[in-house]
């Protein structure tokens, strides 16, 4: 019995191929379509508490009129107006 370490390390060829285990597949919960989705949703949700907590607390405001189209004309009029 006088093996030496590499022999000791090699398998058989016909050893090899009969302990082959499949490979592992990730399947994935929620497809990156949805993932994509779901990030949009919550970017938009996040800008709208963004703006009622910046124009309600921050601001003298009450937290509803940040989502109102009047409140939006009156600021984009403010800004666009011209100074003389």
């Amino acid at each position: 019995m006088s093996e030496t370490r590499s022999e000791k390390n090699q398998k058989p060829k016909d050893q090899e191929k009969t302990s082959k285990t499949p490979k592992w597949v990730q399947v994935r919960l929620f497809p990156i379509l949805i993932r994509v989705a779901l990030i949009l949703l919550l970017a938009g949700l996040s800008l709208v508490v963004g703006l009622m907590v910046g124009y309600g607390v921050i601001g003298d405001g009450t937290p509803q009129d940040a989502l109102k189209k009047e409140t939006w004309t009156h600021i984009i009029d403010l800004v666009t107006q011209d100074t003389e």
